[in-house]
Order: structure tokens, then sequence, then C-alpha cells
């Protein structure tokens, strides 16, 4: 397809046992991080590459599959999900395609290996892979006879794990054609199968979208999924996301309502950099896109806000100041640094410092017993 390669993966005949073996004997690292199922993660030079012994599926049950080891490269390749993902390269260079993968990558086709849904009732991820490499590869509207098996097998995403949804829809959110298929997802109705009854909001997923290639910002996943999500929690979701990712999540979106629709003056775009922290430009571009404000007044926003953005105001308040007045530590402290704080803010951020000590005092006067 002309694209850069990242990521290589190897199969071979040899019996996982083999394979570590081998990869030690030959001085490098082995890590049985799927022994399992015939995957063994070699480490050269700090790079890692995963290879897999070729397998033939024995049972599967939707979620997980039993496999057998075998010789046959065919085999192995027939088990695979899509055309796109069954090509092999030996070490010779010569392409083996048992399904025409080759011209459908050429053209943007993303089609099920065989019948779609005998490969989406082996696993059930398989439905949002087939949406994820659409976005990723495809081109145009996905197909037909893969769109009617998803929607016919729907339901089965619940028998998934919520980490290997996550896994497939962070992917899927960040790649080029993302709106595509999110909006093909809508029409066979299964994000509210995906988030557990809630509708997502693709207006706003399409303006963030847009937002970050006006501001030619790099895709952020995290920014995409709370547009797509509205207001409701990761958590409440059960995305299975990581304790920063649900964290992150929340700011933006306690975050995103601090902002208005018009250029505000530099005392007020202080203080929303102070208190938004590293979330000022995603909490904007959520808040935007939320409103379906004009991305050039976007733009407005962040360049007035870019030397503020560059040397951030910092809380000018320290415990050592509050002693020096003669407070004591204990809860006494904390409750006049957060007033200190607040007179501050409320203040426009000033900076210079005798104007910050006359506030710390006014909050140790207001906490006096």
């Amino acid at each position: 397809m002309g694209r850069a390669c990242g990521d290589i993966d190897f199969a071979t005949t040899a019996t996982p046992h083999d394979v570590m073996t081998r990869v030690r004997a030959a001085g490098w690292k082995a890590v049985p991080t799927g022994i399992a199922h015939g995957t063994v993660t070699v480490v050269i030079a700090g790079r890692p590459f995963e290879v897999t012994t070729l397998r033939r599926d024995v049972e599967t049950d939707g979620r997980h599959a039993t496999v057998a080891f075998t010789r046959d490269f065919r085999a192995d390749a027939y088990r695979r999900d899509f055309t796109i993902n069954a090509l092999s390269l030996d070490r010779d260079g010569t392409l083996h395609d048992y399904a025409s993968g080759r011209d459908d990558a050429a053209h943007g086709r993303v089609l099920f290996m065989g019948e779609p849904e005998k490969r989406i009732g082996e696993d059930y991820l398989r439905i949002l892979r087939f949406f994820r490499f659409h976005a990723s590869h495809g081109q145009g509207q996905p197909d037909s006879e893969g769109l009617a098996a998803c929607a016919a097998l729907k339901a089965g995403i619940a028998q998934l794990s919520r980490e290997r949804i996550r896994q497939e829809l962070l992917k899927l959110l960040v790649a080029p054609g993302a709106l595509l298929s999110v909006n093909a997802m809508q029409g066979i109705a299964l994000w509210p199968v995906i988030l557990h009854g809630a509708e997502p909001d693709i207006p706003a997923f399409s303006r963030v979208i847009v937002l970050e290639n006006t501001l030619n910002r790099e895709p952020d996943a995290l920014l995409r999924l709370a547009a797509l999500c509205g207001d409701h929690s990761a958590k409440g979701l059960d995305l299975k996301l990581s304790r920063h990712e649900e964290m992150r999540i929340s700011d933006l979106n306690r975050h995103a309502p601090l902002f208005g629709n018009v250029l505000q003056e530099d005392s007020v775009l202080r203080r929303l950099v102070f208190v938004t922290d590293r979330h000022f430009s995603p909490s904007l571009l959520l808040c935007h896109a939320r409103k379906d404000i004009d991305p050039q007044l976007t733009r407005g926003w962040l360049e007035k806000a870019k030397p503020i953005l560059l040397d951030p105001p910092k809380n000018p308040f320290r415990s050592s100041d509050a002693a020096r007045l003669g407070v004591l530590a204990g809860p006494r402290m904390g409750a006049v640094l957060k007033t200190a704080l607040a007179l501050w803010l409320d203040a426009g951020l000033p900076g210079d410092r005798s104007t910050q000590i006359t506030l710390l005092k006014q909050a140790v006067t207001m906490h006096n017993d």
C-alpha cells in the first residue's frame, strides 16, 4: 500500500519450545508472551518481534480459540480474519497470497476470509476489527456482506472482555477513516452495544476531527472518545481504561464547560490555563466541538493563549509562607492555603509578590479562631 511498516511479525513451522531454544542459543531474549497460542516475543537490540508457530483452529466459542500447531502455511492463512491479513512474505521476498489480499489492499477492500458470519462466530472481536481495519485501510463504504454479518451477530460483543474492546476502539478512533467507520457502526446500531446502551455524539466526534485537522494536531484517542461519549464517564461506560486514561477523560469533561464562545481577556485566559493545567487545549477543543463553534475562533483562543501556555502561572503559596505568618501545620494551614488560592484566582492571578502576601494575610485573618 506504499506505507511505512513499523511492526513485523513472523510465522514459523518450529514449535514455541524450539523457537525459544534457538533464539536463546543465538544470544537473543525470548519471552513466552502467548505460548499457549504459539507466540514467543523475540527481543533483538531492544526491538520486539512476535514469532508464532503456524496454527489451525480446533475449537472456537466466539471469544477464545483452542488451536493445534501445524506445518501448513495455507491452513494458517485461512484462519485469519481478513484477506489483507492473510498475506505473508518469505525470506526470499516472495509474496504468498491465498485469497487475493494484495488486490483487496490495493483497492481498499476489507473483506472477511471466507464466510463473514463464520469468521465472526469464531471471535466476535472481529466485528470491531472489521470497522477498525476499514478505518485504517479501507476506501469508500464498508463491504456490504461483512456489514450485514456484523449487524446480525453484534450481540456477541457482550461476550468479549472489555479490555479487548478498549484496545480495538482506541485504535479505530484515531485511524484516518474513523468517521466513516463510526457512522457505519451507528447505521447498524452497534454503538449502544459497545457503550452499554449509551448513544454516541457523532456530530461532536466529527467536529473534534475537523478541529484537529484545522489546527494541525495529531489525533488524540482520548479526546475523540470523550467527544463521542458525550459527558458520560469512561468508568460508567466500563471501557476498562487505565486509571490515568479515566482521569484524563474525567478532567476533559470537567474542564470543557469552563470555555465560552468568545475570546477572553488575558486574566481570564490565565485563570483557565491554571485551572485546566495541561488539559487547556484539548478541553477547549472538546467544548468547541460540543457547541459547534467556528474552528477559526478556536484557533484565535489558542493563539491568544500561546504565550501563557509557554509560561503558565503557578500556585504562589507555600506552607512555608503561611508558617511565617504564624499558621501551624495541620488542617488550618491547608484551609488557609486553599482560601488564599481562591482569592488569588478571583483577583486575576496577580504576579507581584506583595499583592500575593496581602491575599495570604487576608486568608489567615478569615480563618482566625
